[in-house]
């Protein structure tokens, strides 16, 4: 997969971007959950007030509060609050703090002067220290029967004009030494209490002061619950926006990778020889640059969304619960550790299969290759089943391995939805008794369960990746295997011009081939040469070596030893665009594009006139079957021209190579669909209209080249006999068989 990562140059600066806002994605999708306690903790259960530190607070309440305050701690309330009263306020500035303050014309108010943000230490400690204050001051005001005993005992020691007072006022008028003693014990018993329920309680005495000042409290809590909601529709809106964009970037990059993955397995397969076909059957080409590639474009778009984005959420899921609870951290753990459990099972069943698919596929395109392909012969030997037999094997088998992927794969869904189930129950356990205690809130739990979704959802994804990588992986190597495929035919890092004093000369020198790793040779120390205006004609048995040896003139193939020459030039140092162009060859089997009888023609010279396209048809005998036709050359030609004769399809396409008008034509045995008289015709005309141009021809028929110029007789991979169709019956013993086996003595002394 690495190997194929280079591609991904053009898609650095969007895969830069896909990672900054996958950043941003994961920072609005962990904020939320935290919202979402806040608004429970904060906005419902404490009435939109934050913390323990009022900003408001009559002077007779300050006065009680002080009371039950260290010296040090008095100072510090002292030099965080100002106080608002007549006598320190202009009318303007009075009158406006008693719209916010209803109770200031009353009596005076201390209003908050210093800010969290300004000194977070001191802050914390102004928030012990009114907390515990309020908690103390709750406590001496509570109806409670302690509350009661302690005031009738005191009573009874003071004065019975004291009976109306508060117990607050009923102590402060104590010696300092019973006083302390009794706040004393106080401190003591709440020290016990958990800081939650401190500052619950202390909030609580807030809320009733706020009341009393005037405060609209029910705003308070409906414009904190608002805000925070706005907030987490804002963070909701641009976490989604983000995640379209990310998604939108991804599948660019994706289809991005996946086209240039075609472009080049194309261009790489375009400069393919035979020798490297022999490695690739047409049906894994096929597959390699459609499946493979789609596997790879899909896991891309997967790694950009997920691999990113996962350990992203998780490492801010982990920073967001340490800071909620580390007490229930081990639940997170346990949950990761089962999903990994579950993954690496089905990984260990699973990987085996997704390595099997992709060579299941391939031979399923093989068959069904093949079986289309060859349906006449299936039909005319009565086939048919014992096709579908081999067909339903391969079919059956991929079914087989798929279904027994996507089983396991299904098994997981389930088993996921209960490990996560059950560890949401069993935070909610804990959380409850941590509840029960005080150490934590309803919204803590919430947001805790939030984030251990997140966090064992990000494993996941990770989990699932590892099981979807290995298919994609041996799609990857598959794509990698054609694109590393070493050429056998490159062109030359300094090309020569041809000769232009040997214009249509091919020569062969003293050449011997023979195939990669075998160890005979198929052609052994041929040497001619075929001249402008003469034609070359090449015979002999099956197998004797004729196409190999045609094909190392467009460098299909390169010579093992000794040289080929066009134009006085050794064939491997040129290019190979500036060979094939003064090349016209015809293979063995007409090969016809879709598209028309036109375009067909054209191939080789697309700004041909309709007048060369016409010649070439009437020097090929395509010309009246053409002007049958009711579009004539404009006549659709199906996919492989599957909508002409076999002889149709050759005279076409030679027709391409004619209207190409190449210095050099090459025929492979492509008259052996065509009729005597279509041959003869087809010969006679070739002899007039390219007579000054060098032909090739490779025949079967005798009659085909009865009448070149110069014959080369192959058996066996040599040149046996070399002259014309007269020296050799008197020379050559082969060639005089494989005329005695197709004409008569007396044929072949009229001829």
């Amino acid at each position: 997969m690495l190997k194929l990562l280079k591609y991904l140059k053009k898609s650095i600066p969007s895969i830069i971007l896909i990672f900054g806002l996958l950043v941003l994605q994961a920072f609005c999708d962990l904020s939320l959950p935290a919202y979402t306690a806040d608004i429970v903790d904060v906005g419902i259960q404490q009435g939109g007030i934050k913390e323990a530190v009022p900003i408001a607070i009559r002077e007779s309440q300050m006065t009680n509060l002080r009371k039950l305050m260290e010296a040090d701690e008095e100072e510090l309330v002292l030099n965080s609050y100002t106080l608002l009263s007549k006598d320190n306020l202009t009318a303007k500035d009075f009158q406006h703090y008693q719209k916010e303050y209803p109770i200031l014309d009353k009596e005076n108010v201390y209003i908050l002067n210093v800010a969290k943000k300004d000194n977070e230490e001191n802050y914390e400690k102004l928030k012990s220290t009114m907390s515990n204050a309020f908690i103390l001051l709750s406590m001496l005001d509570s109806k409670s029967k302690e509350t009661a005993a302690v005031k009738s005992q005191l009573l009874s020691q003071l004065p019975k004009d004291m009976a109306d007072k508060s117990l607050i006022d009923i102590l402060s008028v104590l010696p300092k030494e019973q006083f302390n003693m009794i706040i004393g014990t106080m401190k003591e018993k709440t020290s016990q209490v958990p800081d939650r329920i401190l500052e619950q309680g202390a909030i609580a005495a807030i809320r009733l002061e706020y009341k009393t000042i005037g405060l609209d409290t029910n705003r308070i809590q409906r414009n904190y619950t608002l805000l925070a909601g706005a907030k987490m529709l804002g963070l909701a809106l641009l976490g989604t926006a983000a995640s379209v964009t990310v998604g939108f970037l991804a599948s660019k990059v994706g289809a991005g990778l996946g086209r240039d993955l075609r472009e080049k397995v194309f261009s790489k397969v375009m400069k393919f020889s035979n020798l490297e076909f022999d490695q690739f059957s047409t049906a894994s080409l096929i597959t390699r640059s459609t499946n493979d590639i789609q596997q790879v474009q899909m896991i891309m778009v997967m790694l950009l969304r997920m691999v990113f984005y996962a350990p992203i959420l998780a490492i801010g899921g982990v920073i967001k619960v340490l800071n909620t609870n580390t007490s229930m951290t081990w639940i997170i753990a346990l949950g990761v550790f089962l999903i990994l459990c579950l993954v690496g099972t089905l990984f260990i069943l699973a990987m085996p299969r997704f390595k099997l698919m992709q060579k299941l596929l391939d031979n399923l395109n093989l068959v069904t290759r093949e079986i289309l392909t060859g349906l006449p012969v299936i039909r005319a030997f009565s086939k048919e089943k014992t096709e579908e037999k081999r067909f339903d094997k391969a079919n059956k088998d991929l079914m087989r391995t798929n279904l027994f992927v996507n089983r396991v794969m299904s098994f997981m869904v389930p088993v996921m939805t209960l490990i996560m189930n059950g560890i949401t129950i069993l935070i909610l356990w804990i959380g409850a008794e941590n509840i029960d205690l005080g150490t934590m809130q309803v919204g803590d739990i919430m947001a805790f369960i939030s984030y251990a979704m997140q966090i064992i959802m990000s494993f996941l994804m990770l989990s699932m990746l590892s099981i979807i990588l290995p298919r994609a992986s041996v799609s990857a190597s598959r794509i990698a295997e054609v694109l590393n495929t070493k050429l056998s035919i490159h062109d030359p890092e300094t090309p020569v011009a041809f000769e232009a004093d040997k214009k249509g000369y091919v020569e062969f020198d003293n050449v011997s081939f023979r195939y990669p790793k075998a160890e005979d040779y198929v052609l052994s120390n041929i040497t001619f040469t075929a001249k402008p205006g003469e034609t070359t004609a090449i015979i002999g048995s099956t197998g004797s070596g004729k196409s190999t040896l045609i094909n190392l003139i467009p460098r299909f193939f390169d010579v093992t030893e000794g040289k080929v020459k066009i134009d006085g030039v050794d064939v491997r140092n040129v290019t190979q665009h500036d060979l094939r162009d003064r090349l016209g060859f015809v293979p063995q089997k007409g090969i016809l594009f879709s598209g028309t009888i036109d375009s067909n023609i054209r191939y080789g010279k697309e700004n041909a006139t309709g007048e060369e396209v016409e010649r070439a048809a009437k020097i090929a005998q395509a010309y009246d079957f053409i002007e049958e036709k009711p579009d004539k050359y404009k006549s659709p030609i199906a996919q492989g021209g599957s909508n002409v004769s076999g002889g149709q399809k050759q005279r076409l396409s030679i027709a391409r190579a004619i209207a190409k008008d190449p210095e050099i034509y090459i025929f492979d045995d492509s008259f052996s669909a065509l009729d005597y008289k279509t041959d003869v015709a087809l010969r006679k005309a070739l002899k007039t209209e390219i007579g000054d141009s060098t032909v090739i021809i490779v025949a079967q028929r005798i009659s085909t080249i009865l009448h070149a110029d110069q014959i080369l007789v192959l058996d066996d991979g040599k040149i046996v006999g070399k002259g014309t169709h007269k020296e050799l019956l008197n020379s050559c013993e082969v060639y005089k068989q494989i005329a005695l086996s197709q004409l008569s003595k007396e044929e072949l002394a009229h001829e």
